[in-house]
């Protein structure tokens, strides 16, 4: 409500001047684009709840299928094994 209040003196001092056409555009341009972006913000807004329940959705459903995978592959390994592919060697200290 604030800003209303400050544009309403910025309005009157405007049309008081006579502005060129170059300066109004620029106001319209200015206009245009903060109107867009709360435009922007209040879909995003709106949307987010959705968008993320979804993403939950498909990262549970992703969570469960690792999990039911994990089992056959746990179950191959020799309980020995070494996790990665290189070759553990013996380094003596240095001197």
């Amino acid at each position: 409500m604030e800003s209303v209040q400050e544009l309403i003196p910025l309005a009157q001092e405007l049309v008081a001047r006579r502005p060129g056409r170059k300066l109004v555009k620029l106001y319209v341009l200015g206009s245009v684009l903060a109107f867009l972006g709360v435009v922007i913000g209040l879909v995003g807004t709106v949307c987010g709840p959705f968008t993320a329940a979804g993403r939950r959705r498909d990262e549970e459903a992703l969570v469960a299928e690792l999990r039911a995978v994990q089992p056959r592959l746990q179950g191959g390994k020799p309980r020995g094994a070494v996790p990665c592919g290189r070759a553990l060697s013996y380094r003596p200290p240095a001197s």
